[in-house]
């Protein structure tokens, strides 16, 4: 067993050395147009010819009616779907959209998926089943050469081929017939959707048309036809025939491993039924927005920091267009983040923030639930200055969201985590999207962002993740008269804690330990 490992090691860090093969160029392949010939450009139709320029917008808080949104698209989809996304899962959830999208290309829909190559190991069999059939093709972003199937193997090419594998590509994107789109946080995998049995995340997703979805496929295109993204036959060739990849396709994809997830509630927090209902009874409604998207350059990861001309050259970064349109508030930012790693530049702004008296509040994870411990460790280095600078401070957890009268059902039996990025700025604009506030999603990831203006937009969000009647975190503040944190409950105990709440001290000196040797701009 160990002499297994180490060829199959010594054979990962041969082939990562070798580099990746070469790729002729093929021609570029554009997203197919919004048509009123089809059933969901027909329902878009009023947004793609509104005279305003308006987007229309739907929030989609909960994860229910967010996996229905999806699944309700792929299904009614005529002429095209493209998906981008960070991470699919092998999972229930991820099986079962790999089958609806096979489902899809049998019926004669075109099918793009382009998926970050970090999180695939063991989906091969899978992608290449489902790239048998016509209609479907299946792309990866910067690409592992070798060792796919095991994650030992993977870790080693990622050390012989550092800095390229180190960059990743964050975007979430799902696309209908041109006329609809998903962006957002979530990923395609059962802790997404609330679907997992250990942990769930609470996220964010919009539903999109009009204009807005134009720009969306714009960027698709761009990442598709990128030179950082590679077809998945040149990475991972097929080996057994196309009966016996379709038959393992369906195997792994069946009911049984892939089951439909329940029936969504009648209406969801804000009154509306799920999307098929919405269509059946022919009044689909949406919420007008003025809209754009941005992201990243998808050869962000091929571009070095060489001083400011360097960076008057390039395009700039969702982190960089974010950080402008924060500065342009008047009263009022809250943000909504996971990971929240401000940095110098990030604390410089909110000071400046700060001294203009504009108001401010971030909730991100506590450290007894956060999924990335060590950006947590980096995060409680900036949180006495920021609550000496008046930034209201909230950070989510598994026991407050248990007490929660909005979220205790939900998550019942499993743990709760923040996973919803959002930033909302005078409760009128709102940005959301994949971006987290932290080095990584600023310099290291691409990422994609979508920004809208509308009061009803931005008030739904407020109310969806309690942004005024925090019940699921607790609040920090400082001890009067010391720089000593204190944690205070906000399931109306008040409960107040000298100490982190809910994380032991053998888990915080292992992490502080970790922290000496991994830096902060890796994070």
């Amino acid at each position: 067993m160990l002499l297994r490992c180490l060829v199959l090691a010594l054979a990962c860090l041969l082939s990562a050395c070798a580099g990746l093969p070469a790729v002729p160029a093929s021609p570029y392949v554009p997203a197919i147009a919004a048509s009123p010939s089809n059933e969901l450009g027909r329902l878009a139709a009023p947004f793609n010819g509104s005279t305003e320029g308006l987007s229309g917008a739907r929030v989609l808080a909960q994860g229910a009616f967010a996996l229905d949104a999806r699944l309700e698209l792929i299904r009614r989809a005529q002429s095209s779907l493209d998906l981008q996304y960070y991470l699919l899962g092998n999972d229930k959830t991820g099986k079962l959209i790999l089958r609806e999208l096979r489902d899809a290309a049998r019926r004669g829909v075109r099918v793009r998926l382009l998926l970050d190559d970090f999180y695939t190991t063991k989906l091969d069999p899978l992608l290449l089943g489902l790239a048998t059939w016509p209609n479907v093709e299946i792309r990866l972003f910067n690409p592992f050469v070798a060792g796919r199937d095991h994650s030992a193997t993977r870790w080693m090419g990622f050390a012989a081929d550092f800095r390229r594998l180190n960059h990743r590509m964050h975007n979430k994107l799902f696309m209908a017939d041109g006329a609809f789109a998903i962006a957002g946080g979530r990923n395609l995998a059962d802790e997404y959707f609330l679907r997992s049995e250990g942990a769930n995340f609470i996220d964010l997703d919009m539903l999109l048309a009009g204009p807005v979805v134009t720009e969306l496929q714009t960027i698709f295109d761009n990442y598709w036809n990128s030179e950082v993204v590679y077809p998945l036959h040149t990475i991972v060739p097929a080996i057994d025939s196309t009966a016996e990849l379709r038959a393992e396709f369906d195997r792994r994809t069946s009911r049984k491993e892939a089951p439909l997830p329940p029936t969504p509630p009648e209406t969801d927090m804000f009154g509306d039924p799920p999307l098929g209902t919405l269509i059946a009874q022919g009044r689909f409604e949406m919420i007008p927005a003025r809209a754009n998207a941005v992201a990243d350059s998808p050869t962000k990861a091929l571009q070095t920091d060489d001083g400011e001309w360097a960076r008057e050259r390039r395009p700039p970064t969702v982190a960089e267009r974010m950080r402008v349109q924060l500065d342009q508030a008047r009263f009022s930012v809250d943000i909504v983040s996971p990971y929240f790693l401000p940095g110098e530049e990030g604390m410089a702004q909110i000071a400046r923030l700060r001294a203009r008296d504009v108001q401010m509040s971030v909730a991100t994870n506590s450290l007894a639930d956060t999924d990335e411990p060590l950006v947590n460790i980096n995060y409680n280095n900036y949180r006495v200055e920021m609550l000496r600078l008046g930034v209201r401070l909230y950070e989510v957890s598994s026991e407050q969201i248990k007490r929660s009268l909005n979220l205790r059902k939900v998550f019942r039996q499993s743990r709760g985590r923040l996973h919803a990025k959002l930033a909302l700025i005078d409760r009128e604009w709102s940005l959301i999207g994949s971006l987290n506030f932290d080095p990584r999603s600023a310099h290291i990831n691409t990422e994609l962002g979508v920004r809208l203006e509308s009061f009803e937009v931005a008030h739904r969000l407020l109310d969806a993740y309690q942004v005024d009647n925090v019940e699921s975190a607790y609040e920090l503040r400082l001890k009067p008269g010391t720089d000593k944190i204190q944690w205070i409950s906000t399931d109306g105990e008040d409960a107040v804690y000298d100490d982190e709440p809910e994380a032991n001290m053998l888990v915080k000196l292992k992490l502080l330990l970790f922290s000496w040797f991994v830096p902060s701009d890796l994070l």
